[in-house]
């Protein structure tokens, strides 16, 4: 498949059907670059949403990566549990004094293999928010977010309790987001390849741009950090994960 042919069928699969999508997602994604051990810089998505056939002894050093970042998601998940048990107690007592209904937000969410499971949050939105509109994306000053849920938003507090979706295995601490079903079935680029890991709290989208980047586009970061997947590539994402937050990108 050709260059050209990658971008406008991405570009199709994401929704996006007029020539200005098609050259913003050819700007954005082609000359991808992100620096580790120099080995990625310069991927475009020719390389990275091509077919991969690991031989038998990549195979056996995917096996050991994936035991060690198995190991790095229940040690780093349980110290952060430890050191985020204040933040999260003052954020229950926040979601319950200023915004009415339950404090976590449970959703189905597509795992690994396409397995569904049950991904939670602090709510930021108000109660029953689709109720009438159904499965939406959320967007920028979106209106059924609340005010406290603004402020989790932009702090990611209102992901912590997903550090136990990490401990039960449904999700790592670094991977692609994990979508929802309805999202998945309707969209080719959110299937295939992109479910053969375990989704994140964070990923290499979230940590090269913003977070209210284009789900088209992100796929095509989910689709680097596969190919490069690793231990070392986790404990980067994590470290530059850091200041994203602070510096409050996206929504």
């Amino acid at each position: 498949m050709g260059r050209s042919t990658q971008v406008r069928e991405g570009a199709h699969t994401m929704g996006g059907k007029t020539a200005s999508i098609t050259k913003e997602v050819s700007r954005d994604v082609e000359d991808i670059k992100f620096i580790f051990d120099g080995e990625v810089a310069g991927a475009t998505i020719a390389e990275a949403t091509s077919p991969y056939r690991p031989t038998a002894s990549e195979q056996q050093s995917l096996y050991r990566q994936e035991t060690l970042i198995r190991a790095l998601d229940i040690a780093g998940s349980v110290a952060i549990l430890f050191l985020a048990m204040l933040p999260m107690l003052v954020v229950t007592l926040l979601v319950r004094i200023f915004s009415s209904g339950t404090i976590l937000y449970r959703q189905k969410r597509v795992g690994k293999d396409g397995r569904i499971f049950t991904l939670y949050k602090f709510r930021t939105m108000v109660n029953n928010a689709e109720e009438h509109t159904g499965p939406v994306w959320a967007a920028e000053d979106d209106p059924r977010v609340t005010s406290i849920g603004r402020v989790l938003r932009r702090t990611r507090l209102d992901e912590l309790p997903q550090l136990f979706n990490v401990l039960w295995g449904d999700m790592s601490l670094v991977g692609p987001r994990p979508e929802r079903p309805h999202f998945v079935k309707q969209h080719r680029a959110l299937q295939g390849i992109r479910l053969t890991v375990r989704p994140g709290l964070t990923g290499l989208a979230q940590v090269r741009s913003y977070y209210n980047l284009k789900p088209r586009h992100k796929t095509k970061y989910d689709y680097l950090y596969i190919r490069k997947r690793c231990l070392l590539l986790n404990l980067y994402i994590l470290l530059q994960t850091v200041p994203v937050i602070f510096s409050k990108k996206g929504w």
